[in-house]
């Protein structure tokens, strides 16, 4: 406990750093992920292929090199940064949000096989007769098979999103001030390895713990009856 009690404010500082980049990272890669959802369920060939692609390449290529190539690839490389120069805090906020970058584009990959899994519970007759009534593809995604497939998948989203939780310490690696870096320099200083480990596994269950509850509640809860 003394080791907790002489980090306190960092470790919490840290966690609320990996609870900002689930989030964010998250809110893009549902929402990207949904949009490759729907490109690989287009009657349009070329986008099948290129959200197939995607998903292939990104899903079978490890996160830490994804979050690497954000920050050395388009950062130091490209010249590409997501924060302002002239700013004080420059170096820890392109760092930051090239993680979430990388994350959202890892994480995408994920969400979208989920969702395509969840458009595929949907009863084939409802997507004919959104199309007899004379939906388009867009309007048939949006308003019969998206609504559906997002309930029927609420579980393994919530898994997708538990697993976000844990990835967010490969931004470690660019120098992100999340908990696994913390928890290395707590190693280095104290030399307490199992209380430092102890102390940074139960906060992750806490924060993993209630998000498997949630999900599990609200897929029970908003399930499709067929």
């Amino acid at each position: 406990m003394e080791v907790f009690t002489e980090y306190r404010a960092e470790i919490l500082a840290a966690f609320w750093t990996t609870i900002q980049l689930t989030v964010l990272a998250a809110i893009g890669a549902l929402v990207l992920g949904t949009v490759l959802a729907a490109m690989r369920l287009a009657p349009v060939p070329m986008l099948n292929w290129i959200g197939t692609a995607y998903v292939n390449i990104v899903r079978n290529t490890p996160l830490t090199l994804i979050i690497l190539f954000s920050s050395f690839g388009l950062s130091q490389t490209l010249g590409l940064t997501l924060a302002d120069r002239q700013s004080a805090t420059f170096i820890a906020d392109s760092g930051f949000r090239l993680a979430v970058l990388g994350l959202t584009v890892y994480t995408a990959s994920f969400v979208c096989e989920t969702v395509r899994s969840g458009v595929n519970t949907v009863p084939l007759g409802q997507a004919e007769a959104a199309r007899s009534l004379g939906f388009t593809f867009g309007q048939n995604l949006r308003i019969v098979l998206l609504p559906q497939a997002f309930r029927a998948v609420l579980i393994p989203l919530g898994s997708v999103l538990i697993a976000l939780t844990k990835n967010t310490t490969i931004a470690s690696a660019i120098g992100v001030a999340e908990a696994a870096l913390l928890m290395k320099e707590m190693i280095e200083n104290t030399a307490a390895v199992l209380v430092v480990g102890g102390i940074f596994a139960l906060g992750f269950v806490i924060l993993t713990l209630p998000l498997g509850l949630l999900f599990g509640w609200l897929g029970k809860r908003m399930a499709v009856a067929h």
